[in-house]
């Protein structure tokens, strides 16, 4: 099978209950606990929020990969809540050049799905738009972002196991 440049699919069975998963993907505390966010609010479909990168509290290793990052802003929208099923939302995948409008650069769409596994939860992340992305970024964002869902996928199972 080919591979995609346009989307990146990730996928666990984390050993915890459905609630257990759908608490750490969909509340914005405890996301950015896990991912390394702390956002100024809860998450709303159709509604836009405002967060700043901090270290993870799930792994010291992957903390001190954020730790250059610490302050940065970080913006999503919130596109749809599917409550125990799916939370999307849209963002930029890569830091934008400095003096760009963040309205006039592309946004890829990012999922969560939940699935029931007999060992627990199934968790889906698909992350796709790439192809949308200016061609000068577009292979660093898909890398970064390639490797960074595999380092994500391990904290949040760390967070559901604690």
């Amino acid at each position: 099978m080919a591979q995609s440049t346009d989307r990146i699919v990730k996928h666990a069975v984390l050993r915890a209950p459905r609630s257990r998963v759908w608490q750490a993907v969909s509340d914005a505390q405890a996301f950015g606990r896990w991912f390394g966010v702390e956002f100024a609010g809860p998450f709303v479909a159709g509604e836009p929020l405002r967060g700043r990168m901090v270290p993870t509290q799930m792994d010291a290793e992957i903390a001190a990969m954020q730790k250059p990052y610490e302050g940065m802003a970080f913006d999503f929208l919130v596109e749809r809540i599917e409550p125990e099923t799916c939370i999307a939302f849209r963002w930029h995948p890569y830091p934008l050049p400095p003096g760009a409008d963040p309205a006039a650069e592309p946004t890829t769409l990012t999922e969560f799905t939940l699935a029931d596994a007999p060992e627990g939860t199934a968790l889906t992340i698909t992350e796709s738009g790439f192809d949308r992305i200016p061609l000068a970024r577009r292979a660093e964002a898909f890398a970064n972002n390639e490797g960074g869902w595999t380092l994500q996928l391990r904290l949040v199972g760390r967070y559901v196991d604690g």
